[in-house]
């Protein structure tokens, strides 16, 4: 029951979801924490976060466009947000606003568990705040055969120069070069055509592990041509549970057990 302790959490997208409200008000209730959460769209970010500060809200999730844009107006910025150069969620203790990023501990453990490691050879499409955080966790693995795709040649240049990575200019990947393809671009989300994908057909039946960064709509072109060659996949909405349950842990002080997990995504992904 929501009263004047009540903690309240909120989420800022340009096209926001029904994920967040459902993945941490389900587990709100059922662990009975005295939280709320929302999400919501701003067209005005400096104000938002100022209102973070000065109504008390506990935390807030951020997604494109606004994962850049606010580091300068945080208090302080966790180091490893800072050297990935985004921030995806904001955490407030009495008033200090801190941002992290939770992407790249999702893209660890969801790339961890499948094995990818140093002798991985891997594509990485895009040169975002998303992007970079797969490049900070693929350094972490290890890896060192790491291309990096994007349209832009200043940002792409700049990440795989980062981590001692190559850039190529998207399209020019051959079939069986790449052993992991990690799209960490908004190709294939909505309202994009139901058919692009970062990559071809042929570059996807000769790869071993795909990885989609996009959530909406659950089944990229990417991922339908990688389930119909037989791959192993990770779609946008595993990585979104995982960063989602390492946000919680952030804002509510409690680590989730995997049967917890697992219920709060089943609830939520009728939402996705």
């Amino acid at each position: 029951m929501i009263d004047s302790s009540t903690q309240i959490c909120v989420s800022l997208a340009a096209r926001p979801g029904a994920f967040g409200n459902r993945f941490h008000n389900y587990l709100y209730g059922e662990l009975h924490l005295n939280f709320v959460y929302r999400s919501g769209v701003t067209a005005d970010l400096p104000a938002a976060i100022a209102g973070l500060r000065a109504l008390g809200i506990r935390g807030c999730g951020l997604s494109m466009p606004y994962k850049e844009a606010a580091i300068p107006l945080l208090d302080a910025v966790d180091p490893v947000a800072r050297e990935i150069g985004a921030v995806n969620t904001v955490v407030n203790d009495e008033g200090k606003l801190t941002g992290y990023n939770t992407d790249h501990v999702a893209v660890f453990h969801q790339l961890k568990n499948r094995g990818v490691g140093p002798r991985s050879k891997v594509a990485v499409h895009g040169s975002g705040g998303m992007a970079r955080a797969v490049g900070y966790a693929l350094h972490q693995l290890g890896c060192r055969d790491v291309v990096v795709l994007a349209r832009n040649p200043r940002t792409g240049h700049a990440l795989a120069e980062r981590y001692g990575y190559r850039y190529q200019e998207p399209g020019s990947e051959r079939p069986g070069e790449f052993e992991v393809l990690f799209n960490a671009s908004p190709v294939g989300m909505a309202p994009d055509p139901a058919d692009r994908s970062p990559f071809s057909a042929e570059v996807v039946q000769a790869a071993s592990l795909v990885v989609d960064a996009v959530a909406y709509p659950p089944e990229t072109a990417l991922l339908r041509a990688a389930r119909e060659a037989g791959r192993t996949l990770v779609a946008g909405f595993d990585l979104t549970v995982s960063q989602a349950v390492e946000q919680f842990r952030l804002y509510t002080g409690v680590a989730l057990r995997p049967d917890q997990v697992g219920r709060a995504a089943v609830f939520a992904r009728h939402t996705v």
